[in-house]
């Protein structure tokens, strides 16, 4: 899988989260659920992952 091909995945995983949720969620409730269905979708992610600053 290509670049763009991951990129695509990404997006129409978004979109199914967002067209089943609808509009006026906090962040956190659409973040799990983008999470949730890219884990479904087999596309490797991780939430919340540790930032050094």
């Amino acid at each position: 899988m290509d670049q763009s091909e991951k990129t695509s995945a990404i997006i129409n995983a978004f979109y199914e989260v967002y067209n089943e949720l609808g509009y006026g969620f906090i962040e956190n409730v659409y973040q799990n659920a983008l999470y949730k269905e890219l884990q479904r979708r087999n596309i490797p992610c991780m939430a919340h992952p540790k930032i050094n600053v």
